[in-house]
């Protein structure tokens, strides 16, 4: 049987002939809300990335939808809770990306304490800068990791490099874990406590929107840097810029926002903040393992074999 799968945000191109001989693929990248109610019904699964949102009133059009996938980890633009109702299973791809985000965070953090942002602009406009750009090193910090899954941990080894001292909180997996990848386990509070970086890497969820919040950063160390390639809301993007302001942070390096594209929000045009539109996936390579690894987590999920990463 030949499963009929819409591609609302592309794919990455997939070289798996026997995978592609189980499915029919209609590609329908930036299809509009309006449009995706109108032709839903004719699938047996969607695959979507970020962009594309699966709400109660998608899936009651849904009437044969039997899968959505989502292309990377987090899954917040979909009804969790309307896909169980409807019987539809969500799955997701959590390892495709780890490691283009774990390096993209290592190269926020460099660019962060180096100001090499800020080196490159003065540069460009003629300007030598030396005096001026005195960073510091990455040799004996502390580095914080909140959520130390996939992307933590492989962020953690590559600090490791760096002659980091690892510690991190994470509230799910066991500190006996934690431990056997060379990080100290740690409580929430010991962490802000301790890091002179603090780095995040969970999903956005009720448990964690405003994780990083006022009352947070007060806890921290005066000086403290912060690295987020995660998810926008876990962090009071508020909060943030007031701790900018007054002193409490030194710098920011964010790949995530509450509002995407964020326009001119105050935070992303604060000197001591570096963005990036959220491009931690985006890399050759994590796009071609996230296809396969979607694509055949949706196959099997309609064949109803075995799931890895089933998310609901």
């Amino acid at each position: 049987m030949s499963w009929k799968i819409l591609l609302t945000d592309g794919l990455a191109t997939i070289s798996d002939e026997v995978l592609l001989s189980q499915v029919e693929l209609d590609d329908k990248k930036g299809i509009s809300a309006e449009d995706l109610m109108g032709v839903i019904a004719d699938y047996d699964a969607v695959i979507v990335r970020g962009r594309t949102k699966i709400t109660e009133e998608v899936l009651s059009a849904a009437k044969k939808l039997k899968v959505v996938g989502r292309m990377g980890v987090g899954v917040d633009n979909i009804d969790l809770k309307a896909a169980k109702a409807h019987g539809v299973t969500v799955v997701n791809a959590p390892v495709a990306t780890t490691v283009s985000v774990a390096e993209l965070t290592i190269g926020l953090m460099l660019s962060l304490i180096r100001c090499i942002p800020k080196a490159n602009e003065g540069m460009k406009a003629g300007q030598w800068l030396k005096k001026e750009l005195k960073g510091t090193e990455l040799y004996q910090k502390t580095l914080g990791v909140i959520g130390f899954g996939h992307i933590g941990e492989e962020v953690g080894k590559r600090a490791m490099a760096f002659g980091m001292k690892i510690i991190a909180y994470d509230p799910v997996r066991p500190p006996a874990e934690i431990e056997a990848a060379g990080a100290d386990p740690v409580s929430f509070d010991e962490l802000l406590e301790k890091a002179d970086i603090i780095t995040m890497h969970i999903p956005h969820i009720e448990a964690t929107h405003y994780l990083l919040n006022e009352k947070a950063f007060k806890a921290m160390k005066s000086g403290v840097r912060i690295i987020c390639a995660a998810r926008g809301g876990v962090i009071d993007q508020s909060a943030l810029l007031a701790a900018l302001e007054n002193g409490k942070v030194a710098g920011a390096a964010l790949d995530v926002f509450e509002k995407e594209p964020p326009g001119e929000d105050p935070l992303v045009m604060h000197p001591n903040v570096i963005c990036t539109p959220h491009i931690g996936a985006q890399t050759d390579e994590a796009q071609l393992r996230a296809g396969h690894d979607i694509l055949s987590e949706v196959v099997a999920a309609l064949e109803e074999e075995p799931l890895r990463w089933k998310v609901a």
